[in-house]
């Protein structure tokens, strides 16, 4: 019995040292739910997030091939495109970050915060509306998203309260950027069985 507890004792380390957690969501949804038991994949996903209050939020992985940094070259491009810089620490840290929702003036404010509570009050949700011949911000983390991984699918998480308008305007940016095909998330209906269902 003494080398069975060793051996659990052992196994149990190891997975606790090498197990890698998944960062903590911005918003928590609650999805209508369907009967579709597809799964998301688990890599090469890029995912928008519409929460109760019609929030959106942001998050893409980098992808099965582990030697390409595509959170880093989105950072980059945006950092370009609105004419703003991040150091090399924050690029890094933003690369191992989850799901995020701010106006990009938030950005750096929110990569360097140390306090969970102001993390949490910076996540006041992407701009998704334009502004004069401008398009939204969110559009561009789409667009930036696709040219560092065009093989990522994109997938819709909204919340079952939020507001159908908010959820079209999502799908007609990613039409603008040529995304025809999406998953949108649901939560898997729970099917009751009850005896008239039963095979006699």
């Amino acid at each position: 019995m003494t080398p069975m507890v060793d051996l659990f004792s052992l196994l149990l380390t190891f997975f606790m040292l090498t197990t890698s957690f998944r960062p903590q969501e911005a918003a928590i949804i609650e999805g209508p739910s369907s009967v579709s038991e597809k799964q998301a994949p688990d890599k090469d996903i890029m995912t928008i997030i519409i929460d109760k209050n019609n929030r959106v939020f942001f998050n893409m992985d980098n992808g099965k091939d582990t030697t390409k940094h595509t959170r880093s070259d989105v950072l980059t491009n945006i950092a370009e495109h609105y004419q703003t810089k991040f150091t090399k620490k924050q690029t890094e840290d933003f690369s191992h970050m989850g799901s995020f929702g701010m106006p990009i003036g938030k950005l750096k404010t929110w990569l360097n915060s140390m306090d969970a509570k102001e993390k949490a009050s910076l996540q006041t949700g992407i701009p998704v509306d334009s502004v004069g011949q401008e398009p939204s911000e969110l559009f561009y983390w789409i667009l930036y998203s696709r040219t560092s991984n065009p093989y990522a699918e994109v997938a819709i998480k909204g919340d079952g309260e939020s507001n159908f308008k908010a959820v079209k305007k999502i799908m007609d940016m990613l039409q603008a950027n040529k995304v025809n095909k999406f998953n949108l998330i649901t939560n898997l209906e729970k099917q009751e069985v009850t005896l008239k269902d039963l095979p006699k």
